[in-house]
């Protein structure tokens, strides 16, 4: 399988954009090879500039949930671009949009849609704050919410110590108002609230862990998080950026049964198009500009053609019996390659949620992102490669979850276990 184009691409874009992508992850480094370029995609497939062909599990990171260039989408999509891309203005798609998502989170009462999931967190930490008076905020070891400079921090010294850049560029005066917590120990969590128990605007929680992996949240975990909020008068914010629309049509919270204050979605939303948004209750929400003093704002917020994409991406995820040919395909998958390393002798585990998906070179599934980083990271690498040598497309990274889109066929499912079948010899 050759990719002499993609590498002539990679030095050229490399003369012009830094490592030649513009997200790092693209760049393949952490499993030892060459990104390869992407010219199409159709399906459950994606081709690169030298032809090859790959079943893709990546889904541009989770928003392919009903395939690449779905007709009814794309369709959709032209029209729309035949009557302007953007217009800094006020549409009925805004409307549209806003009221599936709210109908679909009994919780999110508003919502304010933005351009990227970053965005999103970022304005419900600043809404957080504004609504407590408080200024610090408490995340998790593992969870990624974007680069936003409050979130950007890597955990001190222990839990209970606040945050540290983990960038240059981040001032240490914002990231002294993170704290870092271990990610499924309420007891670490509880200790940072009694060190301060009034300073803490609102603790901030991936939906599903997808960015160190497939990592479900432990039962009563996330009541219990619901339960120090009260306790402490903090605000629970939610991160669906990529869990939203995954699990169930609607937010991963909904089978946690639990009620956030604010919920941050992208992604599925905008059915590939950069799209964000954040919601909650009326009282929290009406505090946004131009009802309320908090201020944001975005010229391409709402933009029309990304709304489309998102309402008709929507209306196929609302249809009976869809997540249910999701789930049956994910687990079919998933059932398969813990077959095949039982056979091979190969010590992993796949984790499932929805139609997230991990497999983790772990010796046990991993509960936190120490456990996490004590996973088989040269394994994984080889492993990388030798699926992309058989036309299979997973994440470049073993900290990153894979995603099954409406569009995988049986067929999908058989070639993709049949590589993997190949890729654990001699593992």
């Amino acid at each position: 399988m050759g990719t002499k184009k993609s590498g002539a691409l990679l030095r050229q874009a490399s003369k012009l954009i830094p490592g030649g992508v513009n997200s790092p992850v693209r760049a393949f480094k952490a499993v030892g090879s060459n990104p390869i370029f992407i010219k199409k995609a159709l399906g459950s497939k994606i081709i690169d500039a030298d032809d090859n062909s790959y079943i893709d599990y990546v889904g541009s990171w989770g928003p392919m949930i009903v395939g690449h260039a779905n007709p009814k989408v794309s369709n959709a999509l032209k029209k729309a671009i035949d009557r302007g891309t953007s217009y800094g203005a006020p549409t009925e798609s805004e409307i549209e949009l806003a009221r599936m998502v709210v109908d679909a989170i009994p919780s999110m009462e508003m919502v304010r849609f933005v351009s990227s999931g970053t965005e999103a967190t970022m304005s419900a930490i600043r809404l957080a704050r504004a609504h407590t008076g408080r200024d610090r905020i408490l995340k998790f070891e593992g969870c990624y919410h974007g680069h936003a400079d409050s979130l950007l921090v890597k955990a001190g010294s222990g839990a209970a110590t606040l945050g540290t850049p983990s960038s240059p560029g981040v001032p240490k005066s914002l990231a002294k108002e993170t704290y870092n917590a271990i990610y499924n120990d309420l007891n670490s969590v509880e200790k940072i609230f009694k060190k301060d128990p009034k300073g803490i605007s609102c603790i901030i929680v991936e939906g599903i862990p997808g960015n160190m992996g497939v990592v479900p949240p432990a039962k009563g975990f996330m009541k219990g998080l619901k339960g120090i909020c009260k306790k402490y008068g903090a605000l629970l914010v939610v991160d669906e950026v990529m869990s939203g629309f995954r699990l169930c049509y609607g937010g991963a919270h909904q089978t946690y049964d639990i009620q956030p204050d604010l919920i941050c979605l992208g992604k599925v939303i905008g059915g590939g198009l950069p799209v964000g948004a954040f919601g909650g209750s009326r009282a929290i929400m009406s505090q946004l500009s131009p009802t309320g003093p908090v201020y944001q704002a975005g010229t391409l917020s709402g933009n029309p053609i990304a709304m489309t994409a998102g309402i008709e991406t929507l209306k196929i995820l609302g249809k009976k019996g869809q997540y249910e040919k999701l789930f049956k395909k994910t687990g079919k998958l998933a059932s398969g390659i813990e077959e095949i390393a039982k056979r091979r002798s190969v010590e992993c585990h796949v984790v499932v949620r929805g139609s997230m998906f991990t497999l983790f070179f772990t010796p046990e599934p991993p509960q936190n992102f120490d456990e996490v980083c004590k996973g088989d990271l040269k394994k994984f690498a080889k492993y990388f490669r030798r699926m992309l040598s058989h036309g299979i497309y997973i994440a470049p990274s073993a900290f990153e979850a894979s995603f099954m889109s409406l569009a995988h066929t049986n067929e999908d499912i058989t070639k993709t276990l049949e590589a993997i079948d190949k890729s654990f010899t001699r593992l």
